[in-house]
This record gives structure tokens, C-alpha cells and sequence, in this order.
């Protein structure tokens, strides 16, 4: 049996890694595509602040409260590549995986959640 000690040891040994996500209601169609330098980590924030009440886009909020947690999808939808070149920039890569999911799945205007650039992370 894994005791509390050795999943705390696993859990801070883990690498955090980039990617790209949605958080989609399944009864509107709307949307929020986002990336994040931990996006597993950034998921399970997300999810947490919907159940406890305290996240901080409103919209996403109301709709959460409205149609319930069953009716939500959380994704990561794509993972940044580890590269060994000095010069790669993991930053602008995450920015051109989020641009690109954005093009596929509808996530601005009446469809979307906002510009989750404009919320603290």
C-alpha cells in the first residue's frame, strides 16, 4: 500500500508539462481554449474554483451553476514537444498550439468564455 509520504515524493518528482486546453459545455457549445506551462495542474484549478464557487469568469461560472458539472468537458487537447535546441522557446510554441485550436473549435464571441489571456492564471 502507497503511504502518504511516497505520494507526495511522486507527486513533486512529476514534470509539469505544457499543453493546450478546453473546458466545453456541452449544452450551449461555448467554450474556453487556453494553454498552460502546466496544464494538468491548470485544469484541476479550474475545475476546483467551479466547484467551490469561486472562479473568476462569471460566465463560466453561471453556466456551470445553471447546467451542472456533468454537462462540462475538460481536455487537454495537445502537449508542447520537449526539444533539446537551446533556442527553442516553449512559450511562443504554446501560443502557436493555442492559435491553432482556436481555429478548430469555436471559442470567441457568443461561443466562447472571453479572453482567458485577460485572467490571472
Amino acid at each position: 500500500m502507497t503511504d502518504k509520504k511516497t505520494l507526495k515524493r511522486q507527486y513533486l518528482e512529476t514534470k509539469t508539462r505544457a499543453g493546450v486546453y478546453a473546458i466545453r459545455n456541452q449544452i450551449t457549445g461555448r467554450a474556453l481554449v487556453a494553454g498552460s506551462t502546466n496544464v494538468q495542474g491548470t485544469l484541476n484549478r479550474h475545475r476546483f474554483e467551479l466547484q467551490h464557487g469561486l472562479h473568476r469568469n462569471a460566465r463560466l461560472a453561471q453556466d456551470w451553476v445553471e447546467h451542472g458539472e456533468t454537462n462540462f468537458l475538460f481536455d487537454v487537447l495537445d502537449m508542447v514537444k520537449p526539444s533539446e535546441d537551446p533556442a527553442f522557446n516553449v512559450t511562443r510554441e504554446l501560443e502557436m498550439l493555442v492559435s491553432l485550436w482556436r481555429q478548430e473549435i469555436p471559442c470567441l464571441g457568443e461561443l466562447g468564455y472571453g479572453d482567458p489571456r485577460s485572467q490571472p492564471r
